[in-house]
């Protein structure tokens, strides 16, 4: 069943519980990216560990006061492992660990041209077997862990950075204290749909107007020169960042596990990029869970 719009931790999840997430999916749909937003989000992540492994590892965590772990398990692994992935996810599960089975799809039209634009060689791919072969023998072998998965992630539309911010969302519940996304975008192209606050920067000095810096974004160090040097965008800073401390601990007192904070301009790659970065870092001395998206950017 593809629950893809459903939020993988309920109001139920304990997050003080240890949270084990098994990343599983087709090769080329997207496991990496996914477990590398885990990461960001302060999971321990191992790739590629042999399901038998799952509970040393987790205890071995454990024993150092770990209790976000993600582990990636593909095709990499014999097929033998994954007919004792049902048995190994309900003994951990029957000791008390929250255990999160997440498929990530993708369609085989899609994997078959991402692997031909990488030139990658399909991990099932052995001599004589087509490429589309090799993705429908992986798909008949992880059929029965797409059918128990909880949640089922197609990443077919989805580009790298898109595939990030799902899985952040999806877990940012698990994680200590709540999560701050930051996310500049452009006026011009609409207002992101998911976002709790929205800024617009539109008003501050523009260096879109600056020749040289017009082919650079907020993230280049000539125009967060620039910017540093107006007044009237450190006010803004400023005004800004006082109005977030005052209520975002309202919204975590209030149990909220993830709040999005978007900054717009006019193109979206200046102004707001650079407000966007400037406010992640200082979020980022004073709790974890900070993550940035620039949506014209990536």
């Amino acid at each position: 069943m593809n629950n893809d719009t459903l939020p993988l931790l309920s109001a139920r999840t304990n997050p003080h519980a240890t949270h084990l997430v098994v990343l599983t999916g087709m090769s080329g749909g997207g496991k990496t990216v996914a477990l590398r937003a885990l990461e960001d989000l302060d999971f321990y992540c191992v790739d590629n560990l042999p399901p038998a492994l799952l509970p040393q590892l987790v205890q071995a965590v454990a024993n150092r006061r770990r209790r976000l772990v993600a582990v990636g398990i593909d095709a990499r692994n014999r097929g033998a492992d994954f007919a004792h992935m049902p048995q190994v996810i309900s003994e951990l599960a029957a000791t008390g660990i929250e255990v999160h089975l997440v498929f990530v799809d993708c369609r085989n039209e899609v994997l078959i041209k991402r692997y031909s634009e990488t030139r990658r060689r399909h991990p099932l791919a052995e001599r004589g077997v087509s490429l589309a072969e090799a993705i429908g023998k992986e798909r008949r072998l992880l059929r029965p862990l797409m059918a128990i998965a909880e949640r089922v992630i197609d990443s077919s539309d989805l580009n790298v950075h898109q595939l990030r911010r799902v899985v952040a969302t999806d877990y940012a519940q698990a994680t200590e204290g709540m999560t701050l996304m930051f996310q500049s975008f452009a006026f011009k192209r609409g207002l992101p749909l998911d976002s709790d606050f929205v800024f617009d920067a539109r008003c501050l000095p523009n260096p879109h107007w600056q020749p040289r810096l017009r082919p650079l974004s907020g993230k280049d160090e000539p125009v967060r020169e620039y910017l540093d040097g107006q007044p009237l965008v450190a006010e803004y800073l400023a005004d800004t960042r006082r109005w977030l401390d005052t209520w975002l601990p309202r919204f975590e007192a209030d149990d909220r596990s993830y709040v999005t904070i978007a900054i717009g301009c006019t193109g979206g790659r200046h102004r707001s990029v650079y407000l966007v970065e400037q406010l992640a870092a200082h979020y980022r001395t004073q709790r974890e869970g900070v993550l940035i998206f620039h949506r014209e950017l990536d």
